[in-house]
């Protein structure tokens, strides 16, 4: 009698087990499919970057000359405006496409001369000059920049330097200490006036971004890059922009190409097409959308004034295969 009743206790207790081990599968499951339409719904909010369907938007673009310098850009150090001072500016871009064109005495006869990040002119002066009237920074090339002094800072006195980055960053009441690391810069070299650009322009920015593409820039895994910000910065001070060193936006669907440095300054550093592709078929993570922006560019360039060389390219470029 009692033999049956612990078989019969056995053989319920491995039922209860099952049991037990059924409903904790089924709950499994069912957190897996909800994280699912979780992580789908998320998706779904987010506007995937397909390179290859943008199609940007043919129209006037809006009047950036018409934008305010006075709330557009902060003095650092000092009640200071930004001035548009410029009847004719370059861009001397970061591109290796500079190496030995011996374009450094033409571009320092420039009446304004405008450089990015950490481009440096010492070693290189014959060919991308050693002039310098504004240079645009990016927060991430901030302690670069500031570390080198007498490259960026005692090189070319009376020079502007042009700071941009998230708002969080880049306010004087700001956690983190970039802004007072600028104005500690700017206090130890009185000849070199600096600037952050505001978060009211920072949100302009973002908005031209969405307005010529299509796109808004935090969807679609997008990240504004130097460039983009230069390249405003520069229709906003200037009559008429020439840029050197800028490939044009088909310029990398060309298998011919030779495998060149991204920077002229970095000999083994990225290869330049590899990194323009790279970022403009990324979705996942923020990317810079080079080659859309140059694809803008191309039709600002009639609209604005502004011309390339080195290579040469021209604003008649509508479409693109990569």
């Amino acid at each position: 009698m009692s033999n049956n009743t612990g078989s019969r206790s056995h053989n319920q207790l491995k039922k209860t087990k099952k049991t037990k081990k059924g409903r904790t599968t089924a709950l499994i499951l069912i957190f897996a499919f909800v994280t699912f339409l979780i992580i789908l719904s998320s998706n779904n909010n987010e506007e995937p970057f397909n390179y290859r369907d943008l199609k940007l938007k043919h129209h006037n673009p809006p009047n950036i000359r018409k934008w305010s310098l006075q709330d557009g850009y902060i003095s650092v150090s000092g009640n200071k405006t930004l001035q548009s001072k410029c009847n004719s500016c370059v861009i001397v871009t970061s591109s290796s496409h500079l190496l030995n064109t011996l374009l450094g005495p033409k571009i320092d006869q420039s009446e304004c001369i405008i450089r990015m990040n950490d481009a440096p002119t010492a070693g290189y002066e014959k060919d991308v000059g050693n002039r310098t009237t504004f240079r645009v920074v990016a927060h991430s090339s901030v302690p670069i920049v500031l570390r080198r002094p007498q490259e960026f800072l005692s090189r070319s006195p009376g020079q502007t330097l042009i700071f941009w980055g998230p708002p969080n960053r880049m306010q004087q009441n700001s956690k983190t200490n970039l802004y007072h690391i600028i104005h500690r810069a700017s206090m130890a070299f009185p000849n070199v006036s600096a600037f952050v650009v505001s978060p009211r322009n920072m949100m302009r920015f973002d908005q031209l971004f969405q307005a010529e593409t299509g796109r808004d820039r935090e969807k679609s895994h997008s990240w504004l890059s130097t460039g983009w910000f230069t390249m405003v910065i520069a229709v906003e001070l200037c009559n008429k922009v020439h840029v050197y060193g800028m490939v044009p936006p088909n310029y990398c669907s060309d298998k011919r190409q030779h495998k060149m440095p991204y920077h002229y300054y970095e000999p083994k550093g990225p290869d330049e097409c590899v990194t323009y592709i790279q970022n403009e078929r990324g979705n996942r993570g923020s990317h810079h959308r080079f080659i859309t922006e140059k694809l803008v560019f191309a039709r600002w360039a009639s609209v604005y004034n502004i011309s390339f060389s080195h290579p040469e390219w021209f604003s008649d470029l509508e479409s693109e295969t990569f």
